[in-house]
């Protein structure tokens, strides 16, 4: 009887060993999972030829470097155009304030979308970027590869250019870069998606104020199930002091307003960092293709 007990816990515990390698492995995975689809951009549906065009990818080969970063943030990475390797070119830069959770090496297809289309994108590992604090690191950072003469950088960012964009948590951390971090002064224009309505976050302990915003402000959320309504939504257009426009993505979620949106996100910078005249009819004049777009509800603008 021993010897039958004996082989059961043995035959238990192998099973039990099992188990937690495959859950261990299964985390692994998961936390190494995009959470961006590596073919989005030919996946998300369209409903305007502006948007369909600045979603897909852009003309220029796109490679990437990395540096460590300070704190929890483990690492910063920049995705850029090939050809700044060999021009004398100064390049527009857009910084990325990833949400909660969701690191930069979590979405690599965004960053190389942006980069394709002529910007130097850049993120971090952090894991809770509200106040904005790794934003404006990850942005002094780049400017100091800018004064470096080993660096790929040297010379080659447009500081006059720079952008910022930011997902959920991200989305709060755009306005606090902006309005409340050293270089916040330096940025052109912003983009939040979807980011945590403004009473939630203030109970949630990561507070903003739109208001303080003066600069160019595009603000896209879902429709469905996101952390902000279309309430909270309006509140917070109607606080932003410059330029400005928010649009809803009909029967889209949140986690997927990260990459749903990136056309229109792709226009936003591209009229404003890179002056594109064509890419800013999305937004103004009156045919803009916002205002029409099926995929898009609640759309809003004001003229710069």
């Amino acid at each position: 009887m021993l010897n039958v007990i004996g082989t059961v816990l043995k035959i238990v515990g192998i099973v039990l060993l099992v188990l937690i390698v495959l859950i261990a492995g299964f985390l692994f995975w998961l936390s190494r999972r995009p959470f961006v689809p590596t073919n989005y951009t030919k996946t998300v549906e369209t409903g305007g030829a502006l948007e369909a065009k600045y979603l897909a990818m852009g003309p220029y080969e796109v490679k990437q470097v990395k540096a460590v970063a300070p704190e929890d943030w483990k690492e910063f990475v920049a995705y850029y155009p090939a050809e700044l390797e060999n021009s004398e070119e100064q390049w527009p830069a857009v910084v990325f304030v990833n949400g909660t959770g969701v690191y930069a090496s979590k979405y690599p297809a965004l960053f190389r979308h942006l980069a394709s289309w002529g910007f130097i994108v850049l993120g971090n590992e952090d894991p809770g970027t509200f106040s904005g604090d790794s934003a404006d690191a990850t942005l002094a950072w780049l400017l100091e590869e800018n004064e470096d003469p080993d660096s790929v950088f040297y010379q080659r960012v447009d500081t006059d250019r720079l952008g910022l964009s930011g997902h959920s948590q991200g989305g709060v951390g755009v306005f606090n870069a902006v309005n409340e971090q050293p270089h916040g002064g330096m940025y052109t224009c912003a983009v939040s998606l979807s980011p945590t309505q403004e009473n939630w976050a203030e109970a949630l302990k990561i507070p903003y104020d739109p208001s303080q915003t003066a600069i160019p402000t595009l603000v896209l959320a879902g429709t469905r199930n996101d952390v902000i309504t279309p309430e909270g939504m309006e509140r917070l257009y109607n606080q932003l002091a410059g330029p400005k426009a928010m649009a809803l993505r009909a029967d889209t979620g949140h986690g997927s307003m990260l990459y749903s949106g990136d056309g229109y996100v792709t226009v936003w910078l591209m009229y404003w960092l890179k002056g594109d005249r064509e890419a800013g009819s999305a937004f103004f004049g009156p045919e803009a293709e916002l205002l029409h777009n099926p995929m898009w509800q609640g759309a809003r603008r004001s003229a710069p």
